[in-house]
Formats: structure tokens, C-alpha cells, sequence
């Protein structure tokens, strides 16, 4: 089989090495693999990494978007839950007092961001800690 190793695929497409490996691990493109484990760019691939580029020039996007999009076609879930988002509209919850929505909506915000704050945290702790 005729095929390009990541670096001459990079070359031969002016995506970068990493940004190849970060394209496989959203599903856009998946080379196959030699026996000693190498990525194997082949017309295919290539083609793919081509068009991907004109996707996104042509319509403004970022890879994320197009690496979220594919998620959204695998993951029944995921996609179940965007689109009722989507389709939501705004309702004060029946508990809250309709002068104090906006309070207790800022209250909310405010929690989660805390949490996320410390999940972060947590998880840049943990990850230096592994890396000693």
C-alpha cells in the first residue's frame, strides 16, 4: 500500500503533526496502522484531511464544531439533549417567586462555576501529582 507517514502527511497537507493525532482522536479521520504501529496516510486519508480544510474555510467553522457534530451523530444521547435545549424555552421554576428569579438564577450560575472552579483544581492537583 502507498502510504505517507504522519510527517510527510503534515507536510503534504500543512496540518501539523499534532493536529493530525488530535483529528484521529475526534473520529474525522483515522489512518490505519502499519504493523509496528505508524500511522499510514493514504489517498483516502489525504483526500479527507483536503476537504476537511475546505469545510471549514468554506463555511467558517473550527474543527471542534466539526468534531462535535460527528459526536452528535454517534452519541443518541448527547444528541437527544442538544436538541431539547435547542427547543426549550425559558420557565421560571414553580417554587421560585417571580421577583426573586432572577437572584436565584444568578445564585445557580454562581454554585456551578464554584464547582467547576474546584473540579479543575482537583483535577490539575491530581494530574501534577501523577506526574511526579
Amino acid at each position: 500500500m502507498d502510504a505517507l507517514t504522519i510527517n510527510e502527511a503534515a507536510e503534504t497537507t500543512g496540518w501539523t503533526p499534532r493536529m493530525l493525532r488530535y483529528i484521529e482522536r475526534m473520529g474525522l479521520v483515522e489512518p490505519p496502522r502499519s504493523a509496528g504501529g505508524y500511522r499510514l496516510y493514504g489517498p483516502g486519508e489525504l483526500q479527507r484531511l483536503r476537504t476537511l480544510r475546505e469545510l471549514l474555510d468554506t463555511h467558517g467553522l473550527a474543527l471542534g464544531e466539526v468534531g462535535f457534530a460527528r459526536r452528535m451523530q454517534h452519541d443518541d444521547e448527547l444528541r437527544r439533549t442538544v436538541e431539547g435545549w435547542l427547543e426549550a424555552e425559558p420557565a421560571r421554576p414553580a417554587h421560585v417567586p417571580a421577583d426573586d428569579w432572577l437572584q436565584w438564577e444568578q445564585d445557580k450560575h454562581e454554585r456551578l462555576v464554584a464547582e467547576a472552579a474546584r473540579r479543575a483544581d482537583t483535577t490539575a492537583t491530581t494530574n501534577l501529582t501523577e506526574t511526579r
